[in-house]
């Protein structure tokens, strides 16, 4: 394994979820393949059963782990079941000489098994939260949230959140500007934030049988326009109260919440690809001063704009 790319172990445990082991390789691998090597591997080369009633086929076994640079584990189908002793072997050793460990739903498990996630924050599918915390006291569980980043530990929520937290992590590796590129070409949402919720509890189901993806696509175009709620809900054709708890139900934050998250994905983008001042982007993303924009900006990407820029760069005029 002697080239440039970053290599990603994807850990098929048996009865894996199949849609769980596709998605590394189709965020990753097929759309970023000069930048990640993905690897299917598991405690045997060979089959594995899925959850899907057909194997998949592991390329290696758990020597894989020894030189991997980022450890993916998807879920698997009864999270009561422990994996093997040399499973866990592999994976806190993976996890002791310096490689990012992600799950995937109940991959969480799999970690927390192995003693990877003692002490921290972390999330699985909202169905099997409570049954983490319960089997794994020292795991400080959290079920309202798409994936938890810890740095060198990453889980997520369930099934779909997998492509979130694929794309989250081509967005900390390589920037904005490519982890939206690949979202727009997997037709995936590029705004779910990892604080968002989960799940949401519906008491009756909508008064309206609509989406607001249409209202959603309307705003990324402009951004810089001093949008409010009435504004939206009036492109949606719905009073702005309607309007704001639809939304909520929909996509788990509010209104300006999304907005606010939408206006500083768009500055990563424009750190990334253009010379531009913070005063600029702030104007061109809606948020009016540079002042506004680092406090936005900090809070949810937890670095000042010029610190992300040095990181993430690839300027023009």
């Amino acid at each position: 394994m002697q080239n440039d790319r970053h290599h990603v172990a994807v850990l098929a445990l048996e009865t894996v979820l199949a849609m769980e082991v596709g998605m590394p390789f189709q965020v990753l691998g097929a759309r970023t393949a000069d930048r990640y090597e993905v690897l299917l591997c598991a405690a045997l080369p060979g089959p594995v059963a899925t959850t899907g009633g057909y194997p998949v086929v592991a390329a290696a076994g758990l020597e894989a782990l020894t030189w991997a640079d980022t450890v993916v584990v998807p879920a698997f189908r009864d999270p009561r079941s422990v994996p093997p002793a040399a499973v866990l072997d592999a994976l806190r050793a993976a996890h002791e000489r310096g490689a990012r460990i992600v799950s995937i739903c109940a991959g969480a498990f799999a970690l927390a098994a192995a003693g990877i996630l003692d002490g921290r924050r972390a999330t699985t599918h909202w169905a099997h939260a409570d049954e983490l915390a319960r089997r794994y006291p020292l795991v400080e569980v959290d079920a309202d949230v798409l994936f938890v980043d810890e740095g060198d530990v990453v889980t997520s929520a369930g099934v779909a959140a997998g492509i979130d937290v694929c794309l989250h992590l081509l967005r900390v590796d390589h920037g904005a500007a490519i982890a939206n590129e690949v979202a727009r070409a997997i037709v995936a949402a590029p705004h779910r934030d990892g604080g968002q919720a989960q799940f949401i509890e519906r008491s009756a189901p909508p008064a309206r049988a609509t989406t607001l993806a249409a209202t959603r696509a309307w705003a990324l175009t402009r951004l810089a326009d001093p949008l409010s709620v009435a504004d939206l809900a009036e492109h949606a054709h719905l009073a702005p109260r309607t309007f704001a708890r639809n939304f909520v139900a929909e996509t788990g934050c509010t209104p300006l919440q999304w907005l606010n998250a939408a206006r500083v994905d768009r500055a990563r983008e424009l750190l990334e690809t253009r010379d531009w001042g913070t005063d600029r982007i702030a104007a061109a993303v809606g948020l009016g001063t540079a002042t506004n924009l680092r406090v936005h900006f900090r809070r949810l990407v937890g670095v000042a704009p010029g610190d992300y820029r040095a990181s993430f760069a690839r300027t023009s005029p």
